[in-house]
């Protein structure tokens, strides 16, 4: 297996044991070959884009970011009818 690649706030001491069938083994090593990205790396860029999906926020920066759009004072008003 490759070494954990460190990023800019990563914690070396956060692991998970997760169990794929052969299937979606295979297919994740033939991709990770083909894009000459580590497990690491595609799992990190899955992980990311799910979480992205959900609009789950990753960062302090972006939760910030996050929490002044939910106020409904930034959402424009409905025009009332008269």
């Amino acid at each position: 297996m490759c070494p954990k690649r460190l990023g800019k706030g990563s914690d070396p001491g956060r692991r998970k044991l997760i169990a794929f069938d052969a299937e979606i083994w295979h297919a994740l090593h033939l991709l990770s070959r083909d894009s000459l990205k580590s497990l690491q790396e595609l799992a990190e860029e899955a992980f990311a884009d799910l979480l992205k999906k959900h609009r789950r926020p990753v960062t302090l920066k972006q939760a910030l970011k996050e929490s002044l759009r939910r106020q409904a004072a930034n959402d424009p008003r409905p025009k009332r009818k008269t």
